[in-house]
């Protein structure tokens, strides 16, 4: 972990929770916050850690995982610039239920729960918006139970495909999934193995669903995609 790296991102983005402070609010975040920086494969937090601090990642990519059985991970989450990691534990006061990882080199702002309690007392908008940001995640988190349970493998991929292309969006040629990971980590995020991942990838591609270049998956029949996450 390196420390003293630059997070404005996280006050200066418009997309920012933390641009819905006032400036005297502003003030305060920017006086009290603390940021760092990890390099790719570094964990964040492990499982089972307790938290003390918010935290919002400026850039890079993350993901969210937790240990199954056999050391079979599953990805519940990933993260992209300029969302909150871990807040559901901070405010149960509760530990981690899962560990974070870098997935590429990334900055991180960290800000103590007391200041955090401050800014949501002063700036009702601001509590509001967190609410909002944990009921979306409630109601994200209720959907993947479902279909992680229930659907079909070709399901499942073409659901987190989607998700990816959610949370990261495009390249420029506006096809191709702005993250490049690896077939285990796919599989992990689509509750499968990774050999069965590695298969309904290469059925995708044979179907021209998705076209693929070592770990840069395009995705050239958006709408065919989607009709095969529903179907199941």
């Amino acid at each position: 972990m390196l420390k003293n790296v630059d997070c404005k991102n996280c006050s200066k983005s418009k997309d920012s929770i933390f641009s819905l402070l006032n400036k005297r609010e502003k003030e305060i975040f920017e006086k009290h916050k603390q940021c760092a920086g990890y390099k790719k494969g570094e964990i964040i937090y492990k499982e089972g850690d307790i938290p003390g601090e918010l935290i919002c990642l400026c850039t890079g990519k993350v993901k969210v995982f937790k240990e199954g059985v056999g050391g079979r991970g599953q990805i519940i989450r990933m993260v992209s610039p300029v969302n909150l990691i871990g807040f559901r534990a901070l405010f149960a006061d509760d530990r981690y239920i899962a560990s974070a990882v870098a997935i590429e080199d990334c900055s991180l702002c960290y800000l103590e729960k007391p200041i955090l309690e401050r800014l949501i007392k002063y700036n009702g908008n601001f509590a509001l918006k967190i609410i909002y940001i944990l009921a979306k995640e409630l109601g994200f988190s209720n959907l993947r139970t479902v279909s992680l349970t229930q659907k079909h493998i070709r399901g499942r991929l073409a659901e987190s495909l989607l998700m990816l292309v959610n949370t990261f969006g495009f390249e420029d040629d506006n096809k191709t999934i702005k993250v490049y990971l690896a077939r285990e980590d796919l599989a992990n995020l689509s509750n499968m193995t990774t050999s069965n991942a590695i298969r309904t990838l290469s059925t995708f591609a044979l179907e021209n669903v998705i076209s693929i270049d070592g770990r840069r998956i395009s995705v050239e029949n958006t709408n065919r995609l989607k009709s095969i996450s529903c179907l199941g």
